[in-house]
């Protein structure tokens, strides 16, 4: 029998080459006053963000700010405390991850004012959400985040004393997600991979987590099919829109399988590494993910060998090298012998890169994700933890 499952889905999703021509149409839907929030030079030299930007002018009462790197509270903060008396009858988001999360964490607190310190989880001071947000819209142009399908804005502070945290609530769901891969087809070869990198650790992770569903599993799948499919090809020919709609579909995807499902090791370690260095996300999910699913084999073989992790990392193996004969033992050696090869061939950076050193591990490992950790297959001690952040020196 199917175990019970909660599934939180999102409203409205079109996908498709040409949907962003909808945007109008549905921004229309919810008034006249329109706040863009986009990326910086991505959005101004994409002419098919151009074309979008005249077409908004002629229709809308429109403003824009714009998100360079990670967004942070204080941006959020200045941006509400300024637009709030203007009443945006809807947010759009059009960009990455980051123009993403600030524009859901931004059309959340425009009707209240409030500061989203109230609502950070971790560090804010623990006042409970109870909306109305303005009415939200995402066009992504990167593949990876998955952040236009999920209820919760990522905001940071980079620094020695600094932090990843979410401001989550379903009120916060985009009401209507656009999908256009022709949007990302500028999308650079770097942002590309780790983008890439992002989506196929959230969908892996996410499948094998201890909270996954049939549901959960079935989008995971399906999302992994055409990460196999389209990651090396739309980072080696970006102009290829079959890859770019592949990738684009798994981002999105991997969205809702962790908003269900959760995460694992990858995540619980990428949230102090963002936090205290300024490694890109994208960049941390592609150093650590070989490694810690090498972990995660090795400490369930060892500790739990009937963990059902093992069964689902064969099946993962099996699909992702299209060689459904494998047994399960072999399915995972092919599976961790794959994701060795993409981790050398799209150049994942070692930590080093970035200003982490053996000595930095302590203070790591105890500002780890502990909701990641919690979801991960099997629960890895420190001495695991250390070996996967070693390895990748």
């Amino acid at each position: 029998m199917l175990s019970p499952f909660f599934f939180a889905s999102t409203p409205h999703i079109h996908f498709g080459a040409g949907t962003r021509f909808k945007l109008a149409e549905i921004a229309l839907s919810f008034g006249s006053r329109l706040l863009l929030v986009t990326g910086g030079r991505s959005f101004d030299e994409s002419s098919l963000c151009s074309e979008l930007w005249h077409e908004l002018q002629s229709e809308f009462e429109l403003r824009r700010i714009t998100v360079s790197g990670e967004p942070s509270p204080q941006l959020v903060d200045d941006t509400v405390a300024e637009q709030r008396n203007w009443a945006p009858d809807v947010v759009v988001a059009i960009g990455g991850g980051s123009a993403v999360d600030a524009a859901k964490a931004i059309a959340g607190l425009l009707p209240s004012g409030d500061s989203v310190m109230e609502y950070l989880e971790g560090v804010g001071r623990g006042k409970v959400y109870k909306g109305p947000s303005t009415p939200f819209v995402a066009l992504p142009t990167t593949a990876g985040t998955g952040g236009e399908t999920s209820k919760n804005a990522v905001l940071s502070v980079i620094g020695v004393d600094g932090y990843k945290k979410s401001f989550r609530d379903d009120e916060l769901v985009a009401r209507h997600i656009i999908l256009d891969p022709e949007l990302t087809l500028s999308c650079p070869k770097a942002v590309t991979s780790s983008c890439g990198m992002d989506a196929f650790t959230q969908l892996l992770e996410s499948y094998v987590s201890t909270k996954a569903s049939p549901m959960s599993d079935a989008l995971a799948l399906s999302g992994l099919e055409r990460i196999r499919d389209s990651l090396a090809v739309a980072v080696m020919d970006g102009s290829n829109l079959d890859a770019r709609s592949g990738m684009l579909y798994a981002s999105s995807i991997s969205g809702l399988t962790l908003a269900n499902a959760g995460l694992g090791s990858v995540h619980g370690l990428a949230s102090p590494l963002g936090a205290f260095y300024p490694i890109p996300h994208g960049v941390v999910c592609g150093t650590l993910l070989f490694e810690a699913v090498r972990i995660n084999i090795e400490a369930m073989r060892e500790r739990e060998p009937e963990n059902p992790g093992l069964f689902k990392y064969a099946e993962a193996g099996r699909l992702l090298c299209n060689q459904d004969e494998l047994g399960d033992r072999d399915a995972r050696d092919a599976l961790l012998k794959l994701l060795k090869l993409w981790t050398e061939e799209l150049e994942m950076p070692r930590l080093t890169a970035f200003g982490v050193s053996e000595a930095d591990f302590p203070n790591i490992i105890a500002n780890i994700s502990g909701g990641s950790m919690a979801t991960n297959p099997i629960k890895l001690n420190q001495s695991e933890i250390t070996e996967l952040l070693r390895s990748r020196l």
